[in-house]
């Protein structure tokens, strides 16, 4: 009787050498995401536009090439990503964290504040989209967003902020079956309130605090770790056929 041979690796994950762009790296989520990346073997580009964080962030790890950079500032992405192939030869994947989340009851609400948050949430990720697109080779590559909850729930207060995820969601459907073609998947993910610098103001008002969690099913906030499984997913081989998709990892938040 012959025995099957073990299998030594699955490659289902593995995502070791891969060249990986990450936007909003210097803090929050964006941070938690290199880290784990990093240590499961992929080589990064870090973008933030805060030059000192990023470096601290950067210098923590190994084989990193950094840039301080606005994500709406078309030129700037672009300059960043070529010299980003430069240094690496190529362009595997990209995760875009870039964030801001504006909070404000509609009839109260700056309009530039608006704005700012669509430029950001929106415009941003398309402009980092298709530039990063650009410089995928033939072999394609993948491109992940973060998305959220409120892409699809309807939130007091979040007109800025919701309509720019939903349209970021849309975004990523369009994107995701212009570049089928090219083997580029374009995907999101979508979090439950999760406990970062950019959520910790609001999150200290126990009004805030206690109203977000009510409408958790699992009655908790969600941890940057909690992200880690289906960002590796979507950059590695096992989402080979995952394309145009907003994965809620929310909790059940979703479901009420």
């Amino acid at each position: 009787m012959t025995s099957q041979p073990e299998e030594t690796v699955d490659n289902l994950f593995d995502i070791r050498d891969r060249v990986i762009v990450v936007t909003g790296a210097a803090r929050g989520l964006g941070q938690a995401i290199a880290n784990c990346l990093a240590r499961r073997g992929a080589r990064l580009a870090l973008y933030d536009r805060d030059a000192g964080e990023l470096a601290t962030t950067s210098g923590r790890l190994a084989d990193t090439f950094t840039r301080a950079v606005d994500i709406t500032d078309e030129a700037a992405l672009a300059s960043a990503v070529a010299e980003t192939k430069t240094r690496f030869g190529r362009i595997d994947g990209a995760v875009n964290a870039a964030g801001v989340l504006t909070i404000g009851a509609a009839r109260e609400l700056d309009a530039a504040a608006f704005r700012r948050c669509i430029d950001v949430n929106l415009t941003g990720a398309f402009l980092f989209s298709r530039i990063v697109a650009g410089a995928m080779d033939e072999s394609g590559g993948r491109i992940v967003h973060l998305a959220s909850v409120s892409s699809r729930v309807a939130n007091l207060n979040y007109a800025a902020y919701a309509s720019s995820k939903a349209a970021l969601s849309q975004l990523v459907r369009v994107l995701a079956r212009e570049w089928a073609s090219r083997n580029i998947l374009v995907n999101a993910i979508g979090p439950a309130v999760t406990e970062t610098a950019m959520t910790r103001e609001h999150l200290d008002d126990p009004t805030y605090r206690d109203g977000a969690l009510s409408v958790i099913p699992m009655a908790r906030f969600g941890t940057p770790e909690d992200l880690f499984g289906v960002v590796v997913l979507l950059l590695a081989p096992g989402g080979g056929f995952i394309t145009g998709q907003t994965i809620y990892v929310d909790g059940g938040r979703t479901l009420v």
